[in-house]
């Protein structure tokens, strides 16, 4: 198994662990700290080593931080994990914060008259950082870097760093040589006359150079930093044993490999400007470079919006994965629906079988994360991960909620479902109508040009609106090419501003939750394309869909859907039949050909 059930939250670890960081920061003559859950990287997936915020509070949830100061302890999470964080931590000493609703240098300015606050540079970026000092400003708190993490200093068996393995990713799926990337960034460098351009994004410098690693479960990339010369040359500093004499003749003599441990240092012999991303860099880089002379030029990671906008052979091979992926789900919900009504199932069991056909496929590398699968009112906490402790059975008359993903070489996916076992009741349907109208609206829009996805997240909410409801998340994610299943700069979501473009791959996930109760979510993957023409030809963008895999006909209320969203719901499943019907068992083809029956 891909997935454990292993529980990672240590509540009752908490507070002695608060205590002896208290301890620590009272040393080094701090009056606070902030521990976020990231590392030097900056990506959004982190290797156990860099798990400080989850050592400390016992929170597993993706993202987040802790602001610890001598009286109280925030632990600032967003809308996704307001449900999780509250069985997670120990509530006598840790508060959680509502984020970003509530800003961190507000929340400290009410609870912190006078001191410094601690933070490592190497896990904040420069725009975090400067955001907090402006905050700050008129107060008695300032805030320092430390040259020593407090966490690490008082965190006794930390893992050690990941060494995973490197690997060629073969340019028939990639769709351009490492060498053309290379070449095309540097002509950008040039013309921005700019010298080099630092790469810290774990998926970044996997794209740049075609190459995937495994130093980050669920995630093939590979941990380094990178340096983009204006000449197209690249330094690469990375652990040498990841690299084997495949991977380095793929890399080529234009491809300089060093330590990891060299990158500070050669920072410091760079010649300006030299771009580094303020969101994404960590502050330690442009620290280094300014201490050295070297003028810091702020720009975007060179790599994200082309790694974003997918070729036609990253599409290709992505619709690929996500019919041999639908297959599998497709086999796996009529296991589900055969099952389900003897009883017997469990979470853990559930997640198990989806593995299992997922593995049937034979080309699966990895799952992309670990399964969402929530029955009942464990729905209701949308990164809901199951352990032995929390396994619940999966009951009649409830909802089932199942998100989950795989890496094949060709594609990353991720879909959500959620199923009725028995009759769930007329609200829990009127509740999956909605969400399921909110998803076809994203599925049929077509937008000019030059819009965001902060434009077009309400047309997902408006039928949960109107009913008073509505979901703490945005409506959709970027996702990588066998890369993260999370990937930025793109999202659906109403504080996003970067512009969609063709390519551009995103999760379609409406939802609702209801805690105690049921959660309810449902999510296609879609590509940006260019649409059709149409009316009076104006330049306009639409919504290839990607993911292949019949709704729950039994939780849909056909009455409450416009005649445009049936026509939708029926192409689609129609579609489905087509795709998958030569790709499933003869039973499995008798199931799909009755769940994609004209609703």
């Amino acid at each position: 198994m891909f997935q454990s059930f292993d529980s990672h939250a240590s509540p009752d670890q908490g507070p002695p662990r608060l205590l002896a960081l208290r301890a620590k920061l009272a040393a080094m003559g701090l009056q606070g700290f902030i521990v976020p859950r990231a590392d030097v990287h900056q990506g959004e997936y982190v290797a156990p080593r860099d798990e400080r915020l989850q050592w400390l509070t016992g929170f597993t949830g993706s993202a987040g931080f802790c602001i610890v100061l001598p009286d109280v302890a925030g632990v600032f999470i967003d809308g996704r994990y307001r449900t999780q964080v509250k069985a997670q931590v120990d509530l006598s000493v840790f508060t959680p914060v509502p984020w970003p609703e509530v800003k961190p240098g507000e929340w400290i300015r009410e609870r912190l008259a006078a001191g410094v606050v601690g933070f490592d540079p190497w896990l904040h970026t420069a725009d975090e950082v400067e955001r907090l000092q402006r905050s700050l400003e008129g107060t008695g708190v300032t805030v320092s870097s430390v040259s020593e993490n407090p966490v690490d200093a008082i965190w006794p068996d930390q893992p050690a760093a990941p060494a995973g393995k490197a690997f060629v990713h073969p340019v028939a799926l990639a769709g351009e040589s490492h060498a053309d990337k290379r070449a095309r960034l540097a002509e950008a460098l040039r013309k921005a006359r700019q010298r080099a351009a630092v790469i810290t994004l774990p998926d970044s410098l996997c794209w740049l150079l075609n190459i995937r690693g495994a130093d980050v479960p669920k995630n093939p990339v590979l941990h380094g930093f990178a340096v983009l010369h204006d000449d197209a040359r690249v330094d690469l500093f990375v652990a040498p044993a990841k690299l084997d004499d495949t991977v380095r003749a793929h890399l080529g003599p234009e491809v300089a490999v060093h330590p990891v441990e060299g990158f500070a240092e050669a920072l410091k012999g760079l010649a300006g400007p030299v771009r580094v991303d303020k969101t994404t860099a960590p502050l330690a880089v442009s620290d280094i470079l300014k201490g050295a002379g070297v003028e810091v030029a702020w720009g975007d990671d060179p790599c994200r919006l082309p790694k974003a906008c997918k070729n036609a052979a990253e599409i290709a091979a992505t619709r690929e994965a996500h019919l041999r992926d639908g297959a599998a789900m497709v086999e796996f919900l009529r296991w589900l629906d055969e099952a389900s009504p003897s009883g017997g199932l469990t979470e853990i069991s559930v997640v198990q079988a989806l593995e299992g056909f997922r593995r049937a496929t034979n080309a699966l590398h990895d799952i992309s994360f670990d399964t969402i699968c929530g029955a009942g009112p464990n729905g209701a906490i949308m990164h809901y991960r199951v352990t032995e402790e929390t396994n619940r059975p999966v009951q009649q008359n409830e909802l089932l909620l199942v998100d989950s993903g795989a890496q094949y070489a060709d594609g990353t996916t991720d879909i959500t479902r959620t199923v009725a076992i028995g009759d769930p009741g007329q609200e829990a349907r009127e509740c999956y109508t909605r969400v399921l109208q909110g998803l076809i609206a994203i599925s049929r829009v077509r937008f000019p040009k030059g819009l965001a996805g902060r434009d077009i997240d309400a047309l997902a909410r408006f039928n949960l609106w109107v009913a008073g409801q509505d979901y703490d998340h945005g409506t959709g994610h970027g996702v990588g090419a066998f890369l993260s299943v999370h990937e930025g700069p793109q999202r659906i979501s109403r504080v996003s501003e970067v512009p969609l473009e063709p390519g551009m791959i995103l999760s379609n996930e409406p939802g609702y939750y209801r805690e105690g109760a049921f959660g309810i979510r449902l999510e296609n993957l879609i590509v940006v394309q260019e649409a059709p023409p149409l009316g009076d030809n104006r330049a306009q963008l639409a919504f290839e869909t990607l993911t292949f895999v019949p709704f729950d006909r039994r939780l849909i209320l056909r009455e409450e859907l416009s005649k445009g969203e049936r026509r939708w719901l029926d192409a689609y499943h129609a579609e489905v039949l087509e795709k998958l019907g030569n790709r499933v068992s003869g039973a499995t083809l008798d199931w799909l050909t009755q769940a994609c029956a004209p609703i």
